[in-house]
């Protein structure tokens, strides 16, 4: 008769590799010891990552695409021994989905919506329990703001990114814009408001836009503090425009943001790493329209990337540097894109914001920065797994 053992349950040989103890009645001894097949070791070693996607946010498709990007990375030929898929889908109702719903959302890259029970909305799949790594790459609030990093945090599972604390910071163009300021990284000039503020009396109100006329230049922008992908960002050039921009920001968030426009070149920086990251080439993004909005951001052809940034060496290695200190200042970890104001008529730099859970669609900056840094975009993901290894083990 025969019988198998997997690694660690009966021992390994010298060589500490698994094996399969033999028992035979033709005279061979009890407990002799046979290498297993290779697909059977491979298969026993792989790492098992839950690509977590989706999400509760208005960048839920955006998600998905990354999403696919990271799975073809992953099956990759210098990655597909090394690990496992396993995708987690978040509908946009919060209900989690994995196995045979969420691999169709994954491959379809169309979003589906499995009505569920609101009394089993925290009753988890049951594959979340056989997950060596979190690969969570979810966009917008609830996902890159801190709230999901702090569930795999409890999870007590490595997980790829920032924690709760670079997250948040990251996220909240106000904290993070605080933190800046703390670094002594120069910024465009900003005036924070709340939605209180915003839709208080008709008497407070116009004082309000009239504080942010005389503190401000038109154009301005109008930004909620705490959504990504350039959704519900507005550029102002009179004072209906305002009013309606601010209105239309407050429906989005608590927390709005004000910045004053710059004549500037829009550049852009990828950090890779943890206590020592590592920053890479500068691109350089031009398009049409009014402002970098979200159709342009993921519409192919609306904008035009320039890898590397045809840039002074001075001015490079500048970018490079307030990108390092941008990604310590809000205690990133793992991975950040860093966007910077290049403004040419005088050689200033003024850093825009970071996002800490960049996207990987196929048109998106911080893995094509890689690609012109000398990093494959499977080799990046492999990296962004490593890395979040070492960082679970400190």
């Amino acid at each position: 008769m025969t019988g198998k053992s997997r690694q660690g349950e009966q021992g390994k040989n010298r060589n500490s590799f698994p094996v399969i103890t033999h028992l035979n009645e033709d005279c061979i001894p009890c407990g002799t010891l046979f290498p297993l097949d290779s697909v059977e070791v491979q298969k026993m070693s792989k790492l098992r990552v839950g690509l977590l996607f989706g999400g509760r946010s208005g960048e839920h498709e955006v998600s998905i695409i990354s999403a696919r990007g990271i799975a073809n990375a992953l099956s990759a030929e210098e990655n597909s021994h090394k690990y496992e898929i396993m995708p987690f889908y978040i509908q946009k109702d919060g209900f989690w989905q994995a196995g045979e719903v969420a691999q169709q959302v994954l491959t379809s890259g169309v979003a589906k919506e499995h009505p569920g029970n609101r009394a089993n909305l925290w009753q988890f799949p049951p594959q979340t329990a056989e997950i060596d790594l979190w690969f969570p790459i979810l966009h917008g609030p609830n996902g890159e703001d801190g709230t999901i990093q702090g569930l795999l945090t409890l999870m007590q599972v490595p997980f790829v990114g920032s924690g709760v604390l670079g997250s948040a910071t990251g996220m909240d163009k106000i904290a993070m814009k605080t933190a800046f300021a703390q670094a002594g990284l120069p910024q465009v000039k900003y005036k924070a408001l709340t939605r209180a503020q915003i839709w208080s009396n008709p008497c407070v109100f116009p004082k309000l836009c009239d504080e942010i006329e005389a503190t401000l230049g038109y154009p301005y922008f109008v930004k909620p503090a705490n959504l990504g992908s350039s959704v519900g960002i507005a550029k102002v050039q009179s004072r209906q425009e305002l009013e309606a921009a601010l209105d239309n920001a407050a429906t989005y968030d608590r927390r709005i943001i004000v910045e004053a426009g710059v004549v500037a070149r829009e550049v852009e920086c990828a950090v890779l790493g943890n206590d020592n990251p590592k920053a890479s080439v500068i691109g350089e993004i031009t398009f049409d329209s009014d402002f970098y909005d979200y159709e342009t951001k993921y519409t192919q052809g609306k904008a035009d990337l320039f890898i590397p940034a045809h840039l002074p060496e001075s001015a490079v290695q500048q970018i490079q540097e307030k990108a390092l200190q941008a990604f310590t200042a809000v205690d990133a970890a793992g991975l950040a894109r860093v966007d910077f104001f290049y403004v040419e008529a005088t050689g200033e730099i003024l850093i825009n914001e970071i996002n800490t859970l960049p996207g990987f669609t196929s048109t998106s900056m911080y893995p094509q920065l890689w690609a012109n840094t000398g990093i494959s975009f499977p080799k990046l993901v492999d990296q962004l797994i490593q890395l979040a290894m070492e960082r679970h083990s400190n």
